[in-house]
């Protein structure tokens, strides 16, 4: 088989692992584990390993994404993450069941789109306690949730909430014990139950191991805690899961003993920065078709610990090979990623992707 380089690839057995470890963590709990796709671009191949693992549901902050999972998997509830704009009304209610909102005025064009459609459209408030992204200030939301609930065409089921994205504000008790106060409270005021109290991302999963998420939460959107198998608050891995789901492979185009420090006046880089250099010695550098246009550098981690990463252009990614030898030009040189090295490697259309089983 032919490969070309650089490429990503994708083991779907591990991201079903990983699924099942989180659900290990939730089901006895009676949460609901809403699979996020959207590191991945929404590939309906992984989306079907993590189906596979016992979810449910899945969401994307992408309608693009949401189109191939709804063609990919018809029955299968969708949620859209980031909050749908007055020009993404029709997509949204004709792709997701329910989407996240904090606007009014985005809530009568659903409640519209969604009467025009000959549908009802889900809606979870979004309240903001603090991370400072989207969400209504918690003053504010009876008044919405009042206005909302008169509009035809849409049901709220619950609040929401996220954190440890924008503000890298933790989730603690304190916090989603306000999510939850807060939905006691709207729940007496207007006399209803909501279904569904979305506590939040991969970084919730601490509370989870140590039992202090408030027992009303019942819905966690999980993204990294699945495609990288561990919580985002510390980054460390859940039990039975595993970090290596995705690996990236780039091959060397050049390898040669060169000086540690250019030679010459220095000025701006390509990026406008200024850069600065140690002065190691003489080393023997290696030049990987790997680029900022594929991946920020700062997203990589070496499977290799005898090299270790100098630089980066658009186009090339710079290691020292000093401590490894044998590795010559054609060699092929591997890395596991950040959640942002993921990003972009699966974004960049010039990293190939291959998945195996």
């Amino acid at each position: 088989m032919h490969v070309s380089l650089p490429e990503i690839v994708t083991d779907l057995n591990k991201i079903r692992q990983n699924t099942e470890a989180v659900l290990v963590l939730t089901q006895p709990l009676g949460i609901e584990v809403v699979g996020v796709t959207k590191v991945f671009l929404g590939e309906p191949q992984i989306a079907e390993a993590m189906l596979q693992g016992g979810l449910r549901m899945l969401a994307d902050s992408r309608l693009e994404n949401l189109e191939k999972l709804r063609q990919a998997f018809p029955h299968t509830p969708l949620m859209l993450l980031r909050l749908p704009g007055i020009s993404q009304v029709e997509a949204t209610v004709r792709l997701a069941d329910v989407s996240l909102n904090s606007e009014l005025s985005i809530l009568e064009a659903l409640s519209q789109e969604a009467s025009r459609q000959g549908k009802t459209h889900r809606v979870i408030i979004m309240v903001d306690l603090g991370d400072l992204r989207e969400g209504v200030w918690p003053e504010n939301l009876s008044e919405l949730i009042k206005d909302a609930l008169a509009l035809p065409g849409i049901r709220i089921d619950g609040l929401g909430v996220n954190l440890a994205c924008y503000g890298g504000v933790v989730p603690s008790e304190t916090n989603l014990g306000q999510l939850v106060e807060l939905t006691v409270e709207l729940e007496k005021e207007f006399g209803l139950a909501f279904p569904v109290l979305s506590g939040g991302n991969s970084a919730s999963l601490p509370l989870l191991m140590n039992k202090t998420l408030p027992v009303k939460v019942n819905q966690l959107r999980i993204g990294e805690g699945i495609a990288l198998g561990r919580e985002t608050v510390k980054r460390e891995l859940l039990p039975g899961a595993t970090g290596d789901t995705f690996i990236l492979r780039a091959e060397i185009l050049e390898a040669h003993e060169k000086p540690s420090v250019p030679i010459g006046e220095i000025g701006q880089d390509a990026f406008g920065e200024v850069p600065e250099f140690k002065d190691e010695g003489w080393q023997r550098r290696g030049i990987l078709a790997l680029g900022r246009q594929d991946v920020p550098p700062d997203g990589l981690l070496l499977r290799d610990p005898r090299l270790k990463i100098i630089g980066a252009s658009s186009d090339h990614l710079i290691i020292d090979l000093s401590q490894a030898p044998e590795l010559k030009v054609g060699s092929v040189v591997e890395f596991n990623l950040t959640y942002g090295g993921l990003l972009g490697a699966m974004t960049s259309p010039y990293v190939e992707k291959r998945y195996i089983k």
